[in-house]
């Protein structure tokens, strides 16, 4: 658990996570066969799952006691993200519960690919091995 918590389809997507400290986060992904659209680039689905990561990764970097959900995020698709990719998120601003993020997707020859904003709520995590009954909402650190 690179990631400090099982997160299957991060797995399954094959992230690797390269950084993880004082707001910075880098996670390296090579798309496989099965991720791409009918253009055979990266599907923007798993361009945007990079991104939401790399913020999140960011934002616990700072606080990995705790988890973090997302509230909202904005994309921007600059141009096609072909072969390996890189995630390099950013803490921007942080309060007791909520973190302000961004990200930038770059391609092997370093360039920009996607950027996104977001906006993340910092929860409890749940104890390793815990299945949760309850919502989100009734976990938060409120």
């Amino acid at each position: 658990m690179k990631f400090g918590v099982n997160i299957p389809f991060v797995h399954h997507l094959g992230f690797d996570l390269v950084l993880f400290e004082n707001g910075l986060s880098q996670i390296d992904y090579e798309p496989l066969p099965e991720h791409m659209n009918s253009y055979a680039v990266a599907h923007g689905g798993a361009v945007m799952t990079l991104l939401d990561v790399s913020m999140a990764t960011a934002a616990r970097s700072v606080t990995p006691e705790l988890g973090v959900v997302t509230i909202e995020m904005k994309t921007s698709f600059m141009r096609p993200s072909r072969g390996k990719l890189s995630g390099k998120g950013r803490l921007v601003h942080r309060t007791p519960t909520m973190a302000f993020v961004e990200a930038m997707v770059y391609d092997a020859q370093g360039h920009a690919c996607a950027h996104s904003t977001g906006t993340f709520k910092y929860v409890k995590r749940l104890p390793v091995g815990a299945k949760s009954t309850h919502p989100l909402d009734t976990i938060s650190t409120d």
